[in-house]
């Protein structure tokens, strides 16, 4: 029987990171495409439109990711659609993120003075031009720090991915556990990793929120 050292352990398990990364930023991305389309239509809408936006995003923001991950995964499974760990994941976390990325980026748009809107309006602007011209510049800039902000929690989602099977580095330090017999050793050094990870991440995010309030001084 081969022993594991703490190099092979570490190896494996940055090895495994990587899909941690790529499944982090196609769901963050993903979701800020499409929470970026839902924020449109909210906004532009009539109230039909709208509360079937809010009752998604209220659908996604008050479930357990795990359980949406399930139903992504064995939901679609037992109606005849097979799909894969991956696609499975990468669905579930990009709704998710979606719904609370739209729900963050409602509010900063809404704590635009309601002037802003009537002065833009007053010079003959369409809708579409007061948002790209007007709102979105100053909207970007308060939601920048929350919006990075929460790519951590994206991060540390992807952990429970590794219950449907998909091999991020929470999976594989189960399956080296397993392996090692050393469950200890092996899940610090995951803890370790998700740390690298996120803590740069929220620094940053902790930055920018400086940074906004110091300029709006």
């Amino acid at each position: 029987m081969t022993e594991f050292t703490l190099w092979d352990i570490l190896r494996n398990l940055l090895l495994a990171l990587r899909w941690t990364v790529v499944l982090s930023l196609i769901a963050f991305v993903g979701g800020g495409v499409v929470g970026g389309l839902l924020l449109f239509l909210r906004l532009r809408a009539g109230r039909g439109l709208e509360r079937i936006i809010k009752l998604y995003v209220q659908l996604f923001q008050g479930t357990p990711l795990l359980m949406q991950l399930f139903l992504a995964y064995f939901g679609l499974a037992l109606m005849g659609v097979n799909v894969s760990a991956w696609t499975a994941a990468t669905v579930a976390l990009t709704a998710y993120t979606s719904a609370f990325l739209t729900e963050i980026w409602r509010g900063c748009v809404a704590s635009i003075p309601k002037g802003q809107w009537e002065a833009s309006s007053s010079l003959a602007l369409s809708f579409g031009e007061q948002l790209r011209h007007v709102i979105l510049p100053q909207a970007v800039k308060i939601a920048t720090a929350p919006t990075v902000g929460f790519l951590v929690q994206v991060v540390k989602g992807t952990a429970l991915a590794s219950v449907i099977g998909f091999v991020e580095v929470t999976k594989a330090g189960s399956m080296i556990s397993n392996a090692t017999f050393r469950p200890f050793v092996v899940f610090s050094c995951v803890a370790l990793l998700y740390f690298a990870l996120c803590f740069p991440i929220s620094l940053f995010a902790k930055h920018l929120e400086r940074k906004i309030n110091v300029n709006r001084r």
